[in-house]
C-alpha cells in the first residue's frame, strides 16, 4: 500500500513537472489573427528630420549653409510633401532675416519654392534658433523571438506567435522608400505619341513591330522552316 502511494505521488510529480516545462500554446493565446499571414504586417511610423540654426547678425555661417545643403539632399531622397522653416515668434529683425535667409539657402540647394512652408513657433526668446525640417516615414521592424510558446502545442489550431515575423522584419529593413508601404507609387504617363504611331501603322496594314524585332522573328521562322 505504501509502495503504491509512493508510486502514485512520483507519477503525479512527474506529470506536474512535464506540464510546467510544456509552456503555453504555440500561439501564446490571445486574440487570433484574421489569417496566419496577418499576424505580422508591414507598418510605418512617422518621424521628423529637423535642424536648429542659431541666429547671427551677419547671416548664415558656412557650417549652417552646409547643414542646409545636407538637409535639402535628404529632403529630396525622402520625398516628403513640404519642408517647413519655423521662425521664433517675436519682433527680432535678425531672427526674421535669418528665417528668410534659410528659405533662400534651401532654394539655392534645389528645394522648389512651392514646397517650402514658412511658419512661426512659440519660442522661449525672440532670438531663439530657426528650425528647418520635414516629416519622415520609416518602416517598423518587429522584434522577433522575444517570446516563444511550445511549438508542439497546436491544440488551438493557430499559427505560432512568431510566424511570419522574420519575413516581415527583413522586408522592413530592405525597403528603400517606406512610403511604398503606405501606398504604391503613381504610374508614369503613357507614351501617347508612340501609341499613335503604332495605331496608324496598324490601320494602314503596315508592320507594327520594331524593325529589329521583325528581323529576328523572320530569322527564327526561316531557321524553323529549314
Amino acid at each position: 500500500m505504501i509502495r503504491t502511494a509512493s508510486l502514485s505521488a512520483a507519477v503525479l510529480g512527474l506529470s506536474l513537472t512535464l506540464s510546467a516545462c510544456a509552456g503555453g500554446p504555440a500561439s501564446l493565446g490571445g486574440e487570433p489573427p484574421l489569417t496566419p499571414a496577418s499576424r505580422f504586417v508591414l507598418e510605418v511610423e512617422p518621424g521628423l528630420d529637423r535642424i536648429a540654426l542659431a541666429v547671427h547678425e551677419t547671416g548664415l555661417s558656412a557650417n549652417q549653409r552646409a547643414a542646409l545643403d545636407a538637409l535639402a539632399a535628404r529632403f529630396a531622397l525622402e520625398g516628403a510633401p513640404a519642408l517647413v522653416v519655423e521662425a521664433p515668434a517675436g519682433d527680432d529683425p535678425a531672427a526674421a532675416r535669418a528665417a528668410w535667409g534659410v528659405k533662400a539657402a534651401l532654394e539655392a540647394a534645389g528645394v522648389p519654392a512651392d514646397r517650402i512652408r514658412m511658419t512661426g513657433y512659440a519660442a522661449p526668446a525672440p532670438r531663439a534658433p530657426v528650425l528647418a525640417g520635414f516629416e519622415t516615414v520609416r518602416a517598423v521592424v518587429p522584434q522577433c523571438g522575444t517570446q516563444w510558446g511550445n511549438l508542439s502545442r497546436t491544440g488551438d489550431n493557430q499559427s505560432s506567435a512568431n510566424f511570419g515575423c522574420a519575413v516581415t522584419a527583413n522586408l522592413a529593413a530592405q525597403i528603400a522608400d517606406p512610403r511604398d508601404i503606405v501606398a504604391p507609387r503613381a504610374l508614369a504617363p503613357a507614351d501617347a505619341g508612340r501609341r499613335s504611331v503604332v495605331f496608324d501603322a496598324y490601320r494602314s496594314g503596315e508592320q507594327t513591330a520594331a524593325q529589329r524585332e521583325a528581323l529576328l522573328t523572320q530569322t527564327r521562322i526561316s531557321r524553323a522552316v529549314e
